[in-house]
């Protein structure tokens, strides 16, 4: 029995997210039925990270142990040929038998993207959030400054989650503007559920005027849901990369 690493790319519009759940289709449960049918196995895949419904991404990972002898390489090729347009493994590789995707040292980054403009874009309605007022983005950097490095993100969960410990580290957070898109990258060890579109909602809120800079420290020291912004809608976040430490 070997153990195989994809690296996935998806399009989440259409989905109710990674994790199979009884109330619709799953990324999670299409890549088990195809690659099912590729290997003739009973395939059950293992994701590195859970993203909601709505939510994108260009390099998700996932594990699954199979006997079959298509070359570890050859995977994606062969799966892709059965997989929808909207769902792509861009890399398939052979991983030793107990590397597990979520039980190692990484490091993921995730993009918003905010289309800032006075009207919408049909084209990008499934991979922006619009947003009709207009941003300081200079402002919004300033603020993100006080959400780098160690800090208790219990302001910036989702109150329905079931973690303990919310201590996160994060890495960098880059405001980039690109003419009307306004891509907010962020790179960290771990993040909690919706912790970035809350940091999001509530970096808006700076580029709107109606937070100061220096009150996003208030909000982390407060430790309350309630103090930040708004969860901003699912089609603008993309999990971009999850890499691997001593890999």
């Amino acid at each position: 029995m070997k153990r195989f690493k994809l690296t996935v790319a998806y399009d989440g519009t259409d989905y109710c997210g990674w994790q199979i759940q009884p109330n619709g289709v799953t990324v999670e449960e299409v890549l088990n039925r195809k690659l099912s049918e590729l290997t003739g196995e009973n395939i059950t895949v293992i994701g590195a990270s859970r993203t909601d419904s709505g939510v994108h991404a260009l390099g998700n990972v996932a594990v699954f142990d199979s006997d079959t002898t298509i070359p570890a390489d050859r995977i994606a090729c062969a799966v892709n040929c059965r997989l929808p347009d909207d769902i792509v493994v861009v890399k398939s590789e052979e991983v030793p038998p107990g590397w597990h995707p979520r039980y190692r040292d990484s490091v993921k980054t995730y993009e918003y993207c905010i289309l800032n403009r006075q009207m919408p874009d049909p084209i990008r309605r499934r991979t922006s959030f619009f947003v009709s007022y207009p941003l300081d983005a200079e402002k919004m950097r300033e603020a993100a400054e006080y959400l780098k490095g160690e800090h208790d993100f219990k302001s910036f969960c989702n109150i329905r989650t079931d973690v303990e410990e919310t201590v996160r580290t994060i890495y960098d957070l880059d405001i980039i503007k690109d003419g009307d898109l306004l891509r907010i990258r962020i790179r960290g060890n771990g993040f909690l559920y919706n912790m970035v579109r809350i940091i999001v909602g509530t970096l808006l809120r700076v580029g709107r005027g109606y937070y100061e800079t220096s009150h996003v420290r208030e909000i982390l020291e407060a430790k309350d849901r309630e103090r930040a912004g708004i969860t901003v809608p699912p089609q603008g976040l993309f999990l971009v990369e999850i890499a691997y430490k001593n890999d």
